[in-house]
């Protein structure tokens, strides 16, 4: 099936929330004790070494990654289950966005001015921005684009395979698939830049930005998407329309 240009109009929200993710896993590996908050992949195995006896990972604030994950896609689908829009992406789902940037600004600004975190702090942080990882990836399922879903790329990457010409495929929606794994790859290396050059809460500062820019985003392709289905039902129902005939 070919991208529709309603498909289009939503992808510079969901690449701008992938390299957000990009920037909250550099922030929460290098800056946090080694933990992913947004690939929970990565963070399933290292929960594994964990309890393999891995003294190098930390088994507790990797646990709680994983648990605050699945608890803010919880909170996040409660919110949004039911509600309907003209559009594929109801209100509640920008809300829930809006919530989750406003988190990682807030975050950014409270780790600048109590500093860095340790303890109770590094632990409640971590398990916040995860449960705002788990948010987000609800809301990103709202866009209905399965190859970008803002969190993970492992899927992306097959299908990506899959549909090459060298596998017998049309490539046919390469670019958002190719577009997923290029957001995901800067916004790590756009972290661990800003990790190095000024500090973690810098780097969680401009991952609040970049979750602002996909709220907006997707709010401009929702408006873009109501406006061509406002303008097609008048033309139907203009007399000598299908739905005046």
């Amino acid at each position: 099936m070919k991208p529709t240009d309603s498909d289009a109009s939503y992808l510079v929200g969901l690449f701008a929330l992938t390299v957000a993710t990009g920037l909250v896993d550099a922030v929460s590996y290098l800056a946090l004790d080694r933990v992913f908050t947004g690939n929970m992949t990565g963070n399933v195995l290292f929960v594994g070494f964990g309890l393999a006896g891995s003294g190098e990972v930390p088994l507790l604030n990797n646990a709680l990654a994983l648990v605050g994950f699945l608890a803010g896609a919880i909170v996040a689908g409660r919110l949004v289950h039911g509600r309907t829009h003209v559009t594929r992406l109801p209100t509640a789902h920008l809300l829930v966005l809006c919530g989750t940037a406003a988190t990682a600004l807030a975050s950014g600004v409270a780790w600048l001015l109590l500093g860095a975190p340790a303890g109770g702090w590094l632990i409640g942080l971590t398990a916040l921005l995860a449960a705002a990882m788990g948010m987000q990836a609800v809301v990103a399922r709202g866009a209905r684009i399965p190859d970008v879903t803002t969190v993970v790329i492992t899927s992306t990457l097959v299908n990506f395979a899959l549909d090459s010409p060298l596998a017998g495929g049309t490539f046919d929606k390469w670019v958002r698939r190719a577009g997923a794994v290029v957001s995901m790859g800067a916004g790590g290396a756009l972290g661990a830049l800003l990790i190095s050059a000024w500090s973690g809460a810098g780097a969680l500062l401009v991952a609040g930005a970049c979750m602002t820019l996909g709220a907006i985003g997707l709010g401009a392709a929702r408006h873009r998407e109501g406006r061509r289905a406002a303008g097609t039902r008048t033309v139907l129902e203009r007399p000598g329309g299908e739905a005046g005939r």
